[in-house]
């Protein structure tokens, strides 16, 4: 079987899976119990996906254990990454003040229309587990978002870990969040109507910002739509998926390293601080009202599941879709699937109702 083509490699590397030695990677297909264990994890995966989950444990096979020596053949892709030409929706780079001591952050203004009638605005923060992706691999599918909702879009290109811990990362997305709002005359957008996107590890990046711009009380956010998030950081150390589940596109061992990397402890400890793990929040009261959108099969449902939970007995309005049979990133390798175009219909509804977009 042919690997993946060029596209798909950048499109698994925006979804963090490109070179993760994900769960199947490791089976190798080698004719033995491994095999076994590879062909129960494939029984889980929707018939309509089972295509693109082996083209996920083909393109990442070799890249087992995942660690930081797998990082440069992690990233590879990144490095070809560029702003899209021919769009008839304007892109532009904005450079983004984070603080005494700290660089500025990347960030690409998406759709913006200065003077025009303000229209509502998207944080979207990207995926890749906390080690890997980029806004510029994200652009394509942001610039369709922005067209269709009709709406400006602003993605942080944020630093990866291990490189830098989760204090500036998180610094660097509410710099971007706090700039979007208070530079939202100059960029057409209506102050109050701004929300926080993100898929895997991007959605735990809005999940953190969501929970800072409520305590803090600087952006009134209207919504948080959050795709796969990666929210807990005991999924794979200390809480597990049942047997077969969780090992497609992202599995227990990646998502230790994940963490480990973001946080700069061992994760599922006591070192680990609770503003740094969305789910470790005490409280989710006063939060803007939710989208969560998860595979059935992916390692992060029931961290997903169990925090839409949490927001909808806190008093924030949470609708939560779970897909059967589908793995983490699965929209990224097979888009034309019937259910990767159900997750893309329910997240551009939520967040055009999110948004109050007529």
């Amino acid at each position: 079987m042919a690997l993946l083509r060029r596209r798909d490699t950048l499109q698994l590397a925006a979804a963090g899976l490109s070179a993760a030695a994900l769960g199947l990677g490791r089976y190798a297909w080698a004719g033995s119990a491994e095999a076994a264990g590879a062909d129960a994890a494939l029984a889980t995966v929707a018939p309509e996906l089972r295509d693109a989950a082996i083209k996920v444990i083909e393109a990442t096979r070799g890249f087992h254990p995942m660690g930081a020596d797998r990082l440069p053949m992690l990233r590879a892709a990144l490095a070809t990454a560029k702003i899209p030409e021919g769009s008839a929706i304007p892109v532009r780079v904005e450079r983004v003040p984070v603080g005494p001591g700290r660089p500025a952050v990347t960030v690409y203004v998406i759709n913006e229309r200065p003077g025009a009638l303000a229209r509502p605005a998207i944080l979207h923060t990207h995926g890749g587990g906390f080690v890997t992706g980029s806004a510029l691999l994200e652009l394509p599918g942001l610039i369709a978002i922005a067209g269709e909702l009709d709406c400006v879009i602003v993605s942080v290109e944020y630093r990866l870990s291990p490189e830098v811990t989760w204090r500036e990362s998180l610094a660097e997305t509410w710099a971007a969040l706090r700039w979007l709002h208070a530079d939202a005359a100059s960029l057409g957008v209506d102050p109050g109507r701004i929300a926080v996107f993100g898929e895997s590890a991007g959605g735990g990046h809005a999940a953190l910002l969501a929970l800072r711009a409520r305590d803090s009380g600087d952006v009134p956010l209207a919504f948080q739509c959050l795709i796969y998030p990666m929210l807990d950081d005991r999924t794979g150390t200390t809480r597990f998926p049942a047997p077969g589940l969780g090992t497609v596109g992202w599995d227990a061992e990646a998502n230790r390293y994940g963490w480990r990397a973001f946080l700069g402890v061992p994760p599922a400890t006591s070192a680990v601080p609770d503003e740094a793990v969305p789910t470790r929040a005490t409280s989710l009261r006063g939060l803007p009202p939710t989208f969560i959108g998860v595979g059935a099969i992916d390692l992060f449902a029931q961290e997903d599941i169990a925090y839409a939970q949490r927001l909808n007995e806190s008093g924030v309005p949470c609708e939560l879709l779970v897909l059967p049979g589908a793995f983490h990133g699965f929209d990224k390798v097979a888009p034309e699937a019937s259910l990767s175009r159900r997750l893309a219909a329910a997240r551009v509804g939520a967040l055009r109702k999110g948004l109050a977009i007529a």
